[in-house]
């Protein structure tokens, strides 16, 4: 099932309010053009007081309620947050990790294969939905909630672990040794019987194997509950699930619990939960980059489930943010914008988290904010549902590779998300619009460039169809600490970068971190005002090029004699090599010759940041230009179409018409 509309809405917790107001909320709601709620994930307690007693008062309220004033409802599983009786009962349903058992308390504290407590969701899940899905309000349901593995790694985990290792080397721990090095400090182990408790593992290569397992308990759980819902739920509803991110003080890159490719697989539509800095910190970078991954994992449209209306108080936005980040979120594709949440909590853990009404429950800035994008999308809504991408560039993106350059770290601060925000972000801020793929992506030749971040830990076949991939003609970009070992983290014995050194045309031996390291080249012409600082504490491999061309060279006594970046024509392609991260305006230096090498033109509007635009093709067929002004200041832009028309205000322009954008602006064009 897909959405007609576009859904904006709010998470609402009748069960949470502080006196009866539901008809006042839902008045206020229509007003607001709200049409969606989701209701129920985190309401267990609620929902069965005691074993086998169940009391759907609230979610029979709210469903009616919203059915009569025409809001549709997404209905959330309740299974992350487990109520007390049911760990009196069976203590073991709380999480072992290599911590010890958590004390219940807290949300997301259980063990997500523990059989009691599976058995207990099984019968929440199985009761909820007899109840409530011939509802005709129910558009939908999240299964669960931000799942993660939450470091399960108790006796249960370990024994299914070993089972899984044994199936993966036929049984032979011998070759289990060898593959993973446990020669090492008297760490191999001759009988199966002898497997020791993971938790105290110095070995990387099981360890991050170990990672990838708990990675798969979150496929399999979440999958197994999107099987029991799919038993229920109507041909016209969709199951979805709240994918969050890893984490900087707010959504920042790929998240490291979870393999959000594999679990996407179960849905019928890829959701997310999308925070960000707000104030003078707001750029878009959060909202475009978790937009384009959640977009990527089922190459369709998908749903904010969760985004920040007030939220913490460094995040209250300024006059225009809202309403700017709601649009900033259609033009990445998304379908549905959803705040958490409807109201601000007035006891316990989130009290501070404010919803879109603060503490007082009246009407206020955010409100009146978030009710003019209400409104507005109820008249052009249907002109921005479905907008879909045709993108050139494509960054791969590993959890694997996340883990093992967690077990190895580069020898600065520097780690896997910051790599692929270091690039993702200089392209964003040059207007070029990016897809994610994965290490088993069979059709690379769509893309006419391929971003490779610190593909650290990859099978062979991958690298083998990357060099493929250029000798055919693509264009790729490839870091430091890419291809440095198989999907074991077991290092490659031959030259650096393996099997696309050639590719790349350079090799390394020496990596090492250093003070002081300027770089030189690429058109530098006043070395004391335009050398590039090395970032990430000077991490940096030696580079060595063999066929291909130095662009940046290290400035330093010792260091000059390498290279810190190579370009090489290979087969009909182009690849480019940085063994370094440095200053972000020589990265975009090097992008803008990669994409003009590549034959990728940037969107036009804009000559970039705070000025960003992206572009689709709307369900009517017609291109559309979102144009942001990410600033305090009043920008300009241009008109890139030939003649267009501004879908909020109705103005009509033509190709380079100026546009005027104020401070936290934005317009909407589309061709005509």
């Amino acid at each position: 099932m897909r959405t007609n509309k576009i859904l904006y809405g709010v998470a609402y917790y009748d069960e949470y309010m502080p006196y009866e107001r539901l008809d006042k909320d839902v008045e206020m709601m229509k007003r607001a053009g709200i049409n969606v709620v989701r209701i129920g994930e985190s309401t267990w307690s609620t929902m069965e007081p005691s074993d086998g007693e169940f009391d759907f008062y609230h979610i029979d309220r709210v469903l009616k309620a919203m059915g009569d004033a025409g809001i549709s409802v997404i209905i959330g599983t309740p299974t992350y947050a487990v109520p007390a009786w049911m760990v009196k009962k069976y203590p073991d349903i709380m999480v072992t990790t290599r911590e010890g058992r958590k004390v219940y308390g807290a949300r997301q504290i259980m063990d997500i294969t523990n059989k009691d407590y599976l058995r207990y969701c099984e019968r929440v899940i199985r009761k909820l939905m007899e109840h409530v899905s011939n509802h005709p309000a129910v558009i939908g349901y999240q299964i669960d909630n931000e799942t993660k593995h939450y470091g399960t790694s108790g006796a249960n985990v370990q024994a299914e672990f070993v089972e899984h290792l044994k199936k993966k080397f036929d049984g032979d721990v011998e070759k289990m040794n060898e593959t993973y090095g446990f020669n090492y400090w008297s760490n191999a182990i001759h009988d199966w019987a002898d497997f020791p408790d993971v938790n105290g593992t110095i070995n990387g290569s099981l360890g991050a194997e170990f990672e990838t397992f708990q990675r798969g308990l979150v496929t399999a759980f979440l999958s197994w509950q999107a099987d029991i819902v799919r038993e229920y739920k109507k041909e016209n509803q969709f199951i979805t699930h709240n994918f969050d991110f890893g984490w900087k003080g707010g959504s920042y890159g790929v998240q490291p619990d979870v393999n959000h490719y594999n679990v996407s697989k179960c849905l019928d539509i890829a959701g997310c939960d999308i925070y960000h800095p707000s104030q003078s910190n707001l750029t878009g970078a959060e909202v475009a980059f978790c937009g384009d991954l959640t977009r990527s994992l089922k190459s369709d449209n998908y749903l904010v489930l969760e985004t920040q209306a007030q939220g913490f108080v460094d995040w209250v936005p300024y006059d225009g943010q809202l309403r700017e980040l709601a649009f900033s979120h259609l033009a990445s594709g998304a379908d549905m914008v959803e705040y958490w949440h409807w109201h601000s909590l007035h006891n316990s853990f989130e009290t501070y988290w404010k919803g879109v009404l603060s503490h007082d429950m009246t009407e206020n800035k955010v409100y009146n904010e978030l009710s003019t994008v209400g409104n507005d999308l109820n008249r052009i809504g249907d002109h921005l549902v479905h907008l879909k991408k045709n993108n050139q560039i494509a960054f791969m993106v590993s959890n694997e590779s996340l883990t093992a350059l967690n077990w190895f770290k580069s020898g600065g601060n520097v780690e896997y998300n910051d790599v692929v925000r270091w690039l993702y972000d200089a392209l964003y801020e040059m207007n070029y619009e990016c897809d994610f793929i994965f290490p088993d992506e069979q059709n690379l030749s769509r893309y006419k460039a391929i971003i490779l971040p610190a593909f650290y830990s990859g099978p062979e076949k991958t690298l083998v169809n990357l060099k493929e991939y250029v000798r055919n003609g693509g264009t790729l970009i490839g870091t430091f600490k890419s291809c440095f070992t198989d999907e074991n983290v077991k290092v490659y014995s031959d030259s650096q970068p393996h099997i696309l050194n050639e590719c790349f045309g350079t090799i390394y031996d020496e990596f090492t971190t250093a003070k002081d390291v300027y770089l030189t080249g690429y058109g530098f012409t006043n070395k004391a005002k335009a050398m590039a600082f090395l970032k990430a504490e000077g991490f940096m491999e030696c580079l060595r090029p063999y066929g291909g061309q130095a662009i940046l060279r290290y400035e330093h006594e010792n260091w000059g004699q390498y290279a810190a970046a190579v370009k090489n024509d290979y087969g009909m392609g182009h690849a480019y090599y940085f063994g370094c991260m440095f200053d972000k305006s020589t990265l975009k230096l090097i992008l803008r010759e990669v994409m003009n090498v590549a034959g990728i033109m940037p969107n036009d509007g804009s000559d970039g940041f705070p000025v960003i635009v992206r572009r689709g093709v709307n369900s009517y067929g017609k291109n559309v230009a979102y144009i942001f002004n990410y600033s305090g200041k009043e920008q300009t832009a241009r008109c890139p179409f030939m003649q267009a028309r501004e879908l909020i205000s109705g103005y009509m322009g033509q190709l380079g018409n100026t546009i005027k954008l104020p401070k936290w602006g934005f317009v909407i064009l589309e061709e005509v």
